[in-house]
């Protein structure tokens, strides 16, 4: 998979978790991704101050990323 055809899966993955998140009040936003198996995702809106966001991140985000692209190791978010 070239890092181009990567880039769209993880976006394909985001744009099936982002309604979830906007019904909250949040969004996501992709940052940037490393050696094709770390993602930095940007959270925004609501979920930067929510208390679940490390367990929407892991259990929401990282596993439908996953998904989407199975060499994704792991899924960070990174600060403002």
């Amino acid at each position: 998979m070239t890092t181009e055809e990567l880039t769209v899966n993880i976006e394909k993955a985001l744009d099936e978790i982002r309604p979830f998140l906007q019904n909250d009040g949040g969004d996501i936003s992709l940052h940037s991704i490393e050696d094709d198996r770390l993602v930095k995702v940007q959270l925004q809106g609501a979920c930067v101050g929510c208390s679940v966001n490390q367990m929407t991140l892991k259990s929401g985000v990282e596993m439908t990323i996953k998904k989407y692209a199975p060499q994704i190791e792991q899924v960070i978010n990174i600060e403002a």
